[in-house]
């Protein structure tokens, strides 16, 4: 399927629940935000039939998403039989981890094609603090599980930032050095409650990896994501460094992606509140094909790019804020 500007649109993040089991300072309030209602939220039918009509307009890939999506009863069961459709060649996920390693065996089962985990720091007193009461020992304990388990993609995903983390970056890479998975900083996005918080920027943080593992090799990026990371090797490593530079190094003319809300609203960008209701299409008696069309109508509008970093975002919940919205 492709935009007016003849983007391929082949991916599509889809958040299964606004709830989470975390509190993060850059990405929601100490009290968190009102959640939906459960009859508010998409049905895991509703989602399928939705993927089934996605796939034949050339959706392939698909992130579960949230909120944290381990929280939702039945979401490696979705996942499972998300990859058993005949049009869907990858189904990933986006977790903070904490509920990880219980939850493998099944999400193994399922067929999960790549886990990214969200991580920014390895001090245990600063992961509390970040995330209002996280045990980063069960985050740790994930990892090294998705990795027991031969999950095919194991992805760390870290924000850095300023007068918080700055001194440990490095640290957070050499998870990478032994161990047969990618680290993959995200440029701050002033979005929500991460707009008080002070970005590194991906040039910067390239200088700095490279003045601590000398010159990186850039590495091919085709098989290793759906998003916009740039890929280093450094001498010696056995993983991956990534940088998502949305920010200071949009990626706007090859994005390739959409997302879908948990109470059922496709977003063209993260930026616009623009989009198409696809609740009310399913619950107001809507035939596949008329979905098929209004799907195609809303995609073709999908706008040139954001404006991050220019003005303030016109909505400042955007998906709780999720940093990791960015991450392939």
């Amino acid at each position: 399927m492709q935009d007016k500007l003849l983007r391929n649109i082949n991916y599509i993040r889809v958040s299964i629940t606004d709830r989470c089991n975390l509190r993060c300072r850059y990405c929601m309030p100490e009290q968190g935000v009102e959640s939906l209602s459960h009859g508010e939220i998409l049905s895991f039918e509703e989602i399928l039939r939705l993927a089934r009509i996605l796939g034949e307009l050339g959706i392939r890939r698909y992130k579960i998403t949230g909120g944290e999506p381990l929280v939702r009863r039945g979401c490696p069961e979705l996942i499972g039989r998300l990859k058993a459709l005949p049009d869907i060649e990858q189904v990933t996920i986006t977790t903070n981890g904490l509920l990880l390693k219980e939850q493998l065996p099944r999400l193994k089962a399922a067929g999960l094609d790549a886990a990214n985990i969200s991580l920014d720091t390895l001090d245990a007193d600063k992961y509390r603090y970040i995330t209002r009461g996280g045990e980063l020992a069960r985050v740790l304990e994930g990892v090294e599980a998705a990795l027991d388990a031969a999950i095919p993609k194991v992805k760390i995903n870290c924000v850095p930032q300023q007068g918080f983390n700055e001194d440990e970056l490095t640290d957070l890479a050499l998870l990478a050095k032994d161990r047969p998975l990618s680290v993959r900083f995200i440029e701050m996005m002033p979005i929500g409650e991460g707009c008080g918080y002070a970005p590194v920027s991906g040039d910067r943080l390239l200088e700095r990896l490279t003045g601590a593992f000398g010159p990186l090799e850039q590495v091919c990026a085709n098989n290793l994501g759906n998003g916009p990371a740039v890929y280093y090797r450094p001498a010696g490593f056995l993983g991956l460094l990534g940088l998502i530079n949305a920010v200071s190094h949009a990626f706007c003319e090859r994005c390739n992606r959409l997302r879908l809300t948990a109470d059922g609203f496709l977003k063209l960008c993260l930026y616009y509140h623009d989009g198409l209701d696809l609740k009310t299409l399913l619950r107001s008696g809507a035939t596949d094909r008329e979905i098929s069309a209004a799907i195609r109508r809303s995609v073709a509008e999908k706008p040139l790019g954001h404006h991050f970093g220019e003005r303030q975002p016109l909505d400042k919940r955007l998906e709780a804020g999720r940093m990791s919205d960015f991450g392939g």
